[in-house]
């Protein structure tokens, strides 16, 4: 999917208490990942409650324009039949990864490794991004790139005939740099090695275990990881099952937090360490959150979160708790804009480098709300208390700010209406049903 066609304002008004038990979508980072590591293994793998949001969907259909075999069966769950390491096949035309980052920069990794060109493009915010920090580590392993300036897409990659392994210290607090070079290590000879400052998402770590690779993690007593990944192996066909998205999951509960009266259950979410970074900055500002029902599924911890409304007080979020929880800061900062107090956010430069310059689009939708906060090149100041609200908020075809500015207009004393909601289905298309179903209030708006 290239690009959105029309858009669709959205208003978002004061409503009353939300109730009810909601589940929302797979996780996105696991489902992209189960998609791709399932194409590279020998048979056929199994998911159970992929997320069918256009990001993932997109994946799939690379997966397939790759060679394999993905399918959606009768009962619901996802067939993917797989070519094996090494196996993947040129494909005729061009990968449209629509707004799928975390997709393209992972295929760029998968495909890495192998002696074919593919060419990849995306929609008007995808275009945008940078690939260079994916691009350079690809390079060092003998990937030939033709891409516009700054390694944007639209751009063509064609992998050696004999890679090279490397060992690559990942600059910035990245999962998908790190995957990246992990996925282009599975066809390359030998022992790739990634080293990695700041402890990011794990979850490719875990599921190429899963699939029966051949990788090793050692953490020093600074917390640095070395992970070494020994290339070519055979990969076997799993049984996977996702669990809800901890950073869709972040809407309804905050939602639920900042909403007097509220009391919901969020089930079945991811609860991996490196994904849970707002529950804690939650509960430090005072937030009810009753975690029940913990068990696990493929390597990973889940579980029910009963959220209720909490007075909140502002806290200083420290920069190393950011990349447990870069996507959730847009989210947190409606939490912040209600809670008693100064909200400090630091370490936040990654966010202006995501579907939109999420820093300054949150800043900007604050403002637009008579929120009073300050952004700086990497940090967030929210001074909380009433929301006045009455703003029009520009999303930048950023899902997470559409879906942001929805949860403050449900406690500001004014409407809160965003420019466009259509691209809020790249990540949760059951977004609107589910928070309208749990008692939250969205209208149209004129465009």
């Amino acid at each position: 999917m290239g690009s959105h066609a029309a858009s669709r304002p959205l208003r978002a008004r004061a409503s009353g208490p939300l109730a009810g038990s909601l589940r929302v979508p797979g996780d996105k980072s696991i489902s992209h990942r189960s998609l791709m590591l399932g194409a590279v293994a020998l048979g056929e793998t199994v998911i159970e409650g992929l997320l069918e949001a256009e990001d993932v969907l997109n994946t799939a259909a690379a997966m397939r324009a790759l060679g394999a075999s993905v399918e959606k069966g009768d009962d619901g769950c996802w067939r993917v039949r797989g070519l094996g390491v090494g196996g993947l096949l040129e494909p005729t035309g061009v990968i449209d990864f629509g707004n799928a980052g975390t997709g393209v920069r992972l295929t760029m990794g998968l495909v890495a490794s192998q002696p074919i060109a593919v060419t990849f493009t995306g929609d008007a915010s995808l275009v945008k991004r940078p690939m260079r920090r994916v691009l350079d580590p690809l390079g060092a392993m003998g990937v030939e790139v033709i891409a516009r300036s700054g390694g944007r897409l639209p751009l063509t990659m064609r992998g050696p005939d004999t890679p090279l392994p490397i060992t690559y210290r990942v600059p910035m607090a990245s999962a998908q740099v790190k995957s990246a070079v992990l996925l282009a290590g599975l066809g390359t000879p030998g022992v790739t090695t990634v080293v990695e400052p700041v402890f990011t998402r794990d979850h490719t770590e875990r599921m190429l275990a899963g699939f029966g690779a051949a990788i090793e993690v050692a953490t020093d007593a600074d917390g640095v990881r070395t992970i070494r990944l020994e290339g070519r192996p055979e990969l076997k066909a799993q049984a996977v099952t996702v669990p809800a998205d901890p950073s869709s999951a972040a809407f309804p509960i905050v939602a639920a937090t900042v909403v007097p009266g509220s009391d919901v259950v969020v089930e079945g979410v991811l609860m991996n360490p490196a994904r849970i970074g707002l529950i804690e900055t939650l509960l430090e500002m005072g937030a009810d959150i009753t975690v029940v029902a913990e068990r696990e599924t493929g390597g990973e911890k889940l579980a029910d979160l009963r959220v209720r409304h909490a007075d909140l007080s502002g806290v200083t979020v420290p920069a190393e708790r950011a990349p447990s929880m870069i996507d959730e800061y847009p989210v947190l900062s409606v939490a912040a804009a209600v809670a008693a107090g100064e909200t400090r956010m630091l370490g936040l430069e990654e966010m202006r480098v995501k579907e939109s310059d999420r820093l300054a689009a949150v800043a900007a939708g604050l403002l637009a709300n008579g929120v009073d906060c300050t952004e700086g090149h990497d940090f967030l100041v929210v001074r909380g208390g009433a929301v006045p609200g009455g703003g029009l908020v520009a999303t930048h075809l950023d899902h997470r700010i559409a879906m942001s500015f929805l949860i403050l207009g449900l406690v500001a004393r004014a409407p809160v209406t965003v420019d466009d909601a259509a691209m809020i289905a790249t990540s949760f298309p059951t977004f609107e049903a589910l928070m309208t179903g749990a008692g939250a209030v969205f209208e149209p708006a004129e465009g």
